[in-house]
């Protein structure tokens, strides 16, 4: 979380001067000296294409775009994926922190279509990019928002606030867009929706953080129902139209009407869990470290005590308990000396094992290595990585299981990349 937004909370607000008013959004001030570097960003009932020439009204534009956008960044806050948004305010308005916006657009595509076709003559549409491609465009209507090269921004020496966007920022931006699309996609392909492309916008707080900011609402992608173009959902639709017409524009908006009302799903996914077994209570400690990285993730786990060798018939019932639920589960067996736990549960379940031996000075870890055959079982000898492989097999078939490792992983990098740009 920025530093911008430790002391805020969300509150009664009064909105104070307009600060800048786009084509479709106005940014407005908040009439409070606590506010804490906050904005409000107000959506308009305003449609828009071809760098403004054409451009009308659609009632409940603002609605359904702030709808839209408040529900992706609650899904990309929940993965902890770095943003300014800070909370929904009204129908037509969020709070988010202030940014000196950096005029870039950052383009991820997954499959080739529109502008890049005309680009790169020879590509057929369809052609599906595995790395994900990238693209830079300078936000210039008279220039009609050129591409540009990473090399050009370097040589433009663009500025955000105090911050001069240099390679690292750059790179930046690069991650941040492309685990925003992955984690998108994942979401939006629970609901047999495929995210083609997708354009965001990056800013700098008053503390110098590079945040995803503006919006992400339907004009921000390509949105395919089943895969299939001819059922696109979002702005695109609005372009191709030869000719605007009252029955036309009344088919848009209820394309943005149907994203605004699918974005709330996207928050939702089956329920999964983590049994933590240990042997003993005595394992306890070990195991809320367990905990505390599933809690990271929001997995939802229980801790239950029982012994392979002491009692094996009271094991063997847990096992069976769970073995009788639809809900996606894995156990995470901990049990230190003699810790054949593991073993013993994976060889009377169906469901992953993963050990977690607690190392002490009476320990041995080759009753979790040493397996007879026909058992699966693995072993991580470190709790968060105990953690991190039983959410990856839960990841396989939830979604917001996927985007919580996907964002662990963009921070992990972020991380690193800070503590590099700040020992040079």
């Amino acid at each position: 979380m920025s530093s911008d937004t430790d002391t805020c909370a969300k509150k009664e607000i009064k909105i104070g001067r307009k600060i800048i008013e786009g084509k479709t959004k106005v940014v407005f001030a908040i009439d409070d000296p606590t506010s804490c570097n906050l904005v409000v960003l107000r959506s308009k009932d305003a449609i828009t294409a071809f760098d403004g020439q054409r451009a009308h009204e659609m009632s409940f534009k603002g609605k359904y775009s702030t709808a839209t956008t408040c529900g992706v960044f609650d899904l990309l806050q929940y993965c902890d994926v770095p943003t300014h948004y800070r909370y929904h305010y009204d129908e037509n308005s969020f709070v988010a922190i202030f940014c000196n916006m950096i005029p870039l657009e950052v383009v991820v595509r997954r499959i080739a279509t529109g502008s890049f076709l005309k680009r790169h003559q020879g590509v057929k549409e369809g052609y599906r990019f595995s790395p994900l491609k990238l693209e830079f465009f300078y936000k210039d209507d008279a220039q009609h928002d050129p591409l540009v090269s990473i090399e050009q921004i370097l040589h433009m020496k663009l500025t955000a606030g105090k911050v001069v966007i240099g390679k690292d920022e750059i790179d930046i931006m690069s991650k941040v867009a492309l685990a925003t699309f992955e984690i998108l996609e994942r979401a939006w392909s629970t609901l047999n929706c495929n995210l083609i492309d997708l354009k965001v916008e990056f800013g700098v707080s008053a503390s110098g953080t590079l945040l995803l900011a503006d919006v992400i609402d339907n004009d921000s992608w390509r949105l395919w129902p089943s895969g299939d173009k001819r059922l696109q959902k979002d702005k695109q639709a609005y372009r191709d139209l030869k000719q605007v017409t009252d029955q036309a524009m009344e088919e848009i908006r209820g394309n943005y009407a149907w994203v605004a009302k699918k974005i709330d799903q996207l928050m939702k996914s089956p329920s999964c869990k983590v049994m933590i077994i240990m042997g003993s209570e005595s394992d306890r400690e070990h195991c809320m470290k367990i905990a505390t990285t599933l809690r990271e993730m929001h997995i939802d786990y229980q801790l239950r005590v029982s012994s392979a060798h002491k009692s094996t018939e009271e094991l063997l019932s847990i096992l069976a308990s769970y073995e009788s639920t639809e809900i996606p589960t894995v156990f995470i067996a901990v049990a230190g000396r003699s810790n054949g736990l593991g073993p013993v549960m994976a060889g009377n379940t169906t469901i992953p094992v993963i050990n977690c031996p607690p190392i002490g000075h009476h320990d041995d870890i080759w009753s979790s290595l040493t397996l007879p055959s026909g058992l699966g079982c693995c072993t991580s000898l470190n709790t968060d990585g105990a953690a991190l492989m039983a959410g990856q097999i839960l990841a396989i078939s939830n979604h917001l299981v996927w985007g919580c490792i996907r964002g662990r992983r963009l921070k992990r990098w972020l991380h690193i990349k800070k503590a590099d740009t700040n020992s040079i």
